[in-house]
């Protein structure tokens, strides 16, 4: 079973290997690993690429199952708007609304796995997707490890793997941009996210 790191509303890639997998070992002994997917999303806004990062509690060397999420700023008030302008327009926004707002209104979750998890559950739920998924008991290394190729500053995720292009809200303004978060997919295509994912080439 492949290992995947904890991921913020992961990209198109992380959910498509997942699904094409049947499921995978959630990577929770491993160490924080800054500027990741972890704590952080990538969608499509008005400018382009746009980060959602979310601000942790943590020290060095915490495993991430321990990190917890800081509530010191209303980021959460940030990200919702920030959904809201970037997929307004989007085909499929209005139908899904009402199922990640929720998620937006509440601090009762403290560690950042919860939260994204609660993320991942939601879009499965929403697609038809079931993941056979479990947690790692001790951190081994992995060949290949996912676990490092799963990151925002591996270009070969987007530029290696061929997506088929979908119309974008902005696209008419910056061009297709791939491998974002699974929520411009899943704005965009609704129920066709699942078949896209399924039938995605994963070579890099």
């Amino acid at each position: 079973m492949i290992k995947l790191p904890t991921a913020y509303c992961a990209p198109i890639y992380q959910f498509a290997l997942a699904l094409q997998n049947g499921g995978y070992c959630l990577e929770v002994k491993e160490h924080f690993v800054k500027q990741s997917f972890r704590n952080r999303c990538e969608i499509y806004g008005a400018n382009g690429r746009q980060k959602l990062v979310i601000p942790l509690q943590w020290r060095n060397h915490t495993p991430i199952e321990e990190v917890k999420l800081s509530y010191a700023e209303n980021w959460q008030k940030l990200h919702w708007k920030s959904l809201v302008s970037a997929y307004r327009a989007s085909p499929f926004f209005d139908f899904y609304e009402d199922d990640f707002a929720p998620l937006y209104q509440t601090q009762a979750i403290s560690y950042l796995v919860d939260w994204n998890a609660q993320f991942e559950n939601l879009v499965c739920e929403l697609i038809g997707l079931e993941l056979n998924i479990e947690k790692s008991s001790h951190y081994e290394d992995e060949e290949p490890d996912y676990r490092q190729i799963i990151h925002p500053k591996n270009k070969a995720l987007r530029k290696e793997v061929e997506y088929p292009k979908y119309i974008q809200v902005f696209g008419d303004k910056h061009g297709f941009i791939s491998n974002l978060s699974i929520l411009d997919l899943l704005f965009n295509l609704g129920p066709e996210t699942n078949h896209y994912l399924k039938n995605l080439s994963l070579t890099a």
